[in-house]
């Protein structure tokens, strides 16, 4: 079974994405910050990263970047989901490495399919 972690401070929006997965049948790992994050990646490898923007501490941005550029981390898809879906936040979000951007509120059958697709790409 694959496995993502979300990175996401709000319990809300946490339970909907986390609800959302576990429908489509993958375990889920959740940190309420980078640092948390980090930590967690420390000592397992999800499939992928399901990646807000606005967290305490380091941005979503930041975190992305960091993850990108370390050899353990690198290869991990990430998904950036955020209430911040301008175009500009989408390609500055690309620009650090997300593998894919959607804004939130997720439409939850894009959300599966994006992660399927990253998953087994």
């Amino acid at each position: 079974m694959n496995t993502a972690l979300i990175v996401e401070d709000s319990l809300t929006e946490a339970e909907i994405i986390s609800s959302c997965l576990k429908q489509g049948g993958i375990d889920v790992q959740l940190a309420k910050s980078g640092e948390e994050a980090l930590e967690k990646l420390g000592t397992s490898s999800p499939d992928i990263i399901i990646l807000d923007v606005v967290l305490p501490g380091c941005s979503g941005f930041e975190l992305c970047r960091t993850l990108k550029a370390e050899s353990k981390t690198s290869s991990i898809p990430v998904l950036m989901c955020s209430t911040k879906g301008s175009d500009m936040d989408k390609f500055w979000g690309m620009k650090q490495g997300a593998d894919a951007y959607l804004p939130k509120p997720i439409d939850q059958a894009l959300f599966i399919q994006t992660v399927r697709d990253l998953i087994n790409r």
